[in-house]
């Protein structure tokens, strides 16, 4: 290379150079709409399964059709892990309760985004699985695939070569990391579908609710049980998902036995004792600590006030440390700023931290308080714009000018540790793909991937803010499940402080699949489980059959079956409708306010004999109940 030498003006002139272009990176905003759209068509490209017409990342055929076959039960469905082929249940499962705690937190942010329908279906494409996956009340199937032997092989999840073990949980094999993790999911998920479709919702409470029972009574490491599962997803303990499974189930529940539960055992299982630096599919405890802190911060503390109080103590360590203003005891940066937890995937506990942050400060602000760090009191808002700082690093606001999300901005990885995205789809080179041929021909290609897997966040840069585009370095380059979980969340919420409106991007479409809220499927093996109207043998179906966006509103089809459940007929039944906006048709209106009745040829309901009724509005369902019946 020549040597050049800098005179003082060329030095200057590329200093102001330099300057410009940071000032220009600064003022860089960031259309976070169009980054949760990509982030959730990468829950389409990981879908494991039969696919469904509508699939939008159409590189991806059918894949697993067999899974459970050899163990005579049916688990069909669920998510690829990462750039393989297993479906570990613990981080799948953690994943789906930060997919489901984002569509709680900020639904209204979401549904502005017209993506509320698509959230859901990325949650519901992990909840009928676990579902089927839990077949009696202390048997959990918590593994498809064997790591080892999956990783010896490169090939597209469609040729898979691979064994397709699967692997439980029981009495006798217990995992109360993966059966809470997995409680927690159901439960969160419950809350997310309840204005939506409430029959949904209580199928999936009545799940959560055994396996938080299995989880307490029969106490055990879930990689002891399932050896496979401990060189990928080894867990560090049970405790925390015990209190996390419990707390999200008052969340679901608002029973006073699940908030006794973390209180009574807040010091044993180390609730009100562990402060920590990080959250992740392993370490719950930021998240209960902050889950828990809302509860104080409404005031329904109650007679737990005291021991609420040293969880929120903990969750502000933990916010406190991230935010830099701990005493020195933070979580460590980049040069660059980012917040650096692990050598492998790092991204993936920046993605939880900076959710958990955006989380904390609208409990805060809701209840007009603030963020106590031991180098003063902090107002919400700072937690919020260090989460946005997070979030922009990520999107290319960073020493490599790269955006670490797939598909999104001018510049970002190309030879992303996938197998799927690595080899051309069944559909263009139609010939199987072995394990070996894989490596040698696939693998090692310099080339770019010839699949863009959309809203992929990979593993991201090292300690110095290095990153290399390369397919063999796995730990920068290979995309998970469990750190682009709390991306929908956090991007609605800062896309709403920007303004909805998003330059380019329509998602207003009524026929679009995202503005479909998932009903239960009619080949689900379980029973739905209805709103059932105590005293009465009329038993409600509440589903939504379609839904479409009028300018910043979004409208739902809402169908609800009413079924005669007892051996006799049931005549003149009168139902109350309140909190109705929207037309309706199927029933007949009465006088009295808000009361309807079935229409005409309909008046007697023969035994198991049903009848539906349809209604249109903007948001959560009306309340239906019976007001009368013969």
């Amino acid at each position: 290379m020549r040597n050049c030498k800098l005179t003082p003006c060329v030095l200057v002139a590329l200093l102001l150079v330099g300057v410009l272009h940071l000032e220009a990176a600064m003022a860089t905003d960031f259309t976070y709409g169009e980054a949760l759209d990509k982030s959730l068509m990468f829950f389409e490209a990981q879908r494991s399964g039969k696919l469904p017409s509508d699939q939008r990342v159409k590189w991806r055929s059918d894949s697993g059709l067999t899974d459970g076959v050899a163990q005579g039960v049916n688990l069909v469905g669920g998510y690829y892990d990462a750039g393989d082929h297993v479906k570990f249940g613990l981080p799948m499962a953690f994943t789906v309760t930060m997919l489901s705690w984002g569509a709680i937190e900020f639904r209204k942010e979401i549904t502005d985004l017209a993506q509320m329908g698509e959230t859901l279906w990325a949650i519901r494409w992990g909840t009928d699985y676990f579902m089927k996956a839990h077949p009696q009340p202390n048997v959990l199937w918590g593994q498809v695939g064997d790591g080892d032997s999956d990783h010896y092989c490169w090939e597209r999840p469609e040729d898979m070569t691979t064994p397709r073990t699967a692997y439980k949980i029981d009495e006798n094999h217990p995992g109360s990391d993966l059966a809470g993790e997995t409680a927690a999911a159901l439960a969160s998920a419950a809350i997310a579908f309840q204005p939506y479709n409430s029959s949904y919702s209580a199928l999936l409470l009545v799940h959560a609710k055994q396996l938080f029972t299995f989880a307490d009574r029969f106490r055990g490491l879930y990689d002891e049980s399932i050896g496979s599962a401990k060189n990928f997803y080894t867990s560090s303990g049970y405790s925390d998902e015990l209190l996390w499974a419990a707390a999200w189930l008052y969340q679901a529940t608002n029973e006073e036995y699940y908030l006794k539960y973390v209180v009574d055992n807040a010091v044993y299982m180390g609730g009100t004792g562990w402060a920590v630096k990080e959250f992740s599919w392993d370490n719950k405890y930021a998240g209960v600590q902050i889950l828990l802190s809302k509860v104080l911060l409404e005031g329904k503390g109650g007679a737990y006030t005291s021991t609420l109080k040293q969880y929120q103590a903990k969750a502000d360590y933990f916010a406190c440390a991230c935010l830099q203003k701990n005493e020195g005891y933070n979580v460590l940066k980049t040069p660059g700023g980012l917040l650096y937890v692990r050598e492998w995937n790092n991204l993936q506990y920046v993605t939880s931290a900076s959710f958990l942050l955006a989380v904390y400060s609208e409990y805060l602000s809701a209840a007009n308080a603030k963020l106590t760090c031991p180098e003063g009191q902090i107002q919400p808002q700072e937690l919020l714009n260090f989460a946005k700082s997070q979030a922009d690093y990520i999107l290319g606001k960073n020493p490599q000018s790269m955006s670490y999300i797939v598909g999104f901005g001018s510049k970002y990885p190309v030879h992303v540790h996938h197998r799927g995205a690595s080899i051309p789809a069944v559909s263009v080179l139609q010939s199987l793909v072995g394990c070996v041929q894989g490596f040698e021909t696939w693998y090692h290609r310099p080339e770019a991937n010839p699949n863009v897997i959309y809203g992929a966040l990979v593993g991201g840069p090292d300690q110095n803010d290095n990153f290399s585009d390369d397919r063999s370095s796995y730990e920068e380059t290979e995309p998970t499940l469990s750190g682009s979980g709390p991306l929908i969340g956090l991007f609605s919420k800062l896309q709403s402080l920007n303004g909805i409106n998003v330059p380019g991007y329509n998602r207003g479409s009524p026929n679009s699949h995202n503005q479909t809220i998932p009903s239960p499927s009619p080949n689900q093996n379980e029973k739905q489980v209805p709103n059932k109207v105590s005293g009465t043998p009329i038993k409600f179906i509440h589903s939504i059959s379609n839904t479409w966006s009028i300018g910043k509103i979004t409208y739902y089809r809402h169908k609800v079956i009413l079924k005669n459940t007892s051996q006799k007929p049931v005549t003149d039944v009168k139902l109350l409708i309140e909190n109705l906006q929207g037309p309706l048709w199927g029933l007949s209106p009465t006088p009295e306010k808000n009361t309807y009745e079935l229409l005409q040829w309909q008046k007697v309901l023969q035994p198991a004999s049903e009848c539906t009724f349809v209604y249109i509005q903007g948001g959560p369902q009306a309340k239906i109940s019976i007001l009368s019946y013969h």
